[in-house]
């Protein structure tokens, strides 16, 4: 009674359903995998968030040789790096709004013992650069600075800016445009310092570019996910029934019946 499933239309109508399962089950993983990678950056932030209330540690315990590089973990990181502030490589960051106001990050760079330095934004200025109070003075000497650790930038960043600034301003804080104006390497990311001197204003973690990882292109994922798992279902039910209706015509014919349409 099944033996049209031989016939060529049948065995391509099967290798056609086949493919389509593959596919939909492909995408189906796939999206379960992006939603399952938003959980974990979720997870993650939750857990660098918690540990920003917790006591400060070194820079080098958190970005060391094995992961150099900053992550959604250590974002918001309390850490503490002990250097002497290069003056001489002062660098604003203009572009920056705090409670609603313009100005600009002061960033000076402190130099570690190992030879690198770590961006350490020392606070927050209103105004344009070179406008309103002056900048206070870095201290000289070794001094231990405690902050949190922050992401670098990139060109999607809020208020970064990609060039045409002047001598001693920079657009985006990250370890690619820093090394364009600073003769020594610098750890990843940088560091926002929680004790600022006056007129400065402390500036707050900035969260990572795309959100905690749990927001509504998350659920969506996995909606995605469920809906092509459906679609693959469909194509399943719609094989069967399809045998079925072939199967029952079939024994219509061999008892001598019309087919039913």
């Amino acid at each position: 009674m099944y033996r049209f499933l031989l016939t060529p239309r049948w065995i391509a109508a099967t290798a056609v359903g086949v493919a389509a399962i593959v596919v939909c089950l492909l995408l189906g993983t796939w999206q379960l995998g992006r939603f399952e990678s938003r959980v974990d950056t979720h997870r993650n932030t939750g857990a660098a968030a918690a540990a920003q209330a917790s006591a400060a540690v070194p820079l080098t315990e958190v970005l060391t040789t094995d992961r150099p590089q900053v992550g959604t973990d250590t974002v918001g990181r309390a850490v503490t790096v002990t250097g002497s502030y290069d003056t001489a490589h002062q660098l604003l960051v203009p572009g920056r709004t705090l409670d609603g106001r313009q100005g600009h990050y002061v960033l000076t760079p402190l130099r570690t013992a190992d030879g690198r330095a770590a961006a350490v934004v020392r606070g927050w200025a209103p105004g344009e650069p070179g406008t309103g109070a002056a900048v206070p003075a870095a201290p000289s000497g070794e001094v231990t600075v405690e902050g949190r650790l922050q992401a670098p930038e990139n060109s999607g960043s809020g208020g970064a800016v990609a060039g045409g600034l002047p001598a001693g301003q920079l657009g985006t804080i990250s370890p690619a445009t820093l090394i364009n104006v600073l003769p020594y390497p610098v750890y990843d990311g940088w560091i926002a310092a929680d004790r600022v001197p006056g007129p400065l204003t402390a500036v707050p973690t900035v969260e990572p570019q795309g959100g905690n990882g749990l927001t509504l292109r998350a659920f969506q994922n996995l909606g995605y996910t469920l809906e092509w798992f459906v679609f693959a279902g469909f194509v399943v039910f719609m094989w069967f029934r399809l045998v079925r209706r072939e199967a029952e015509a079939a024994q219509d014919r061999a008892l001598g019946l019309d087919p039913v349409a």
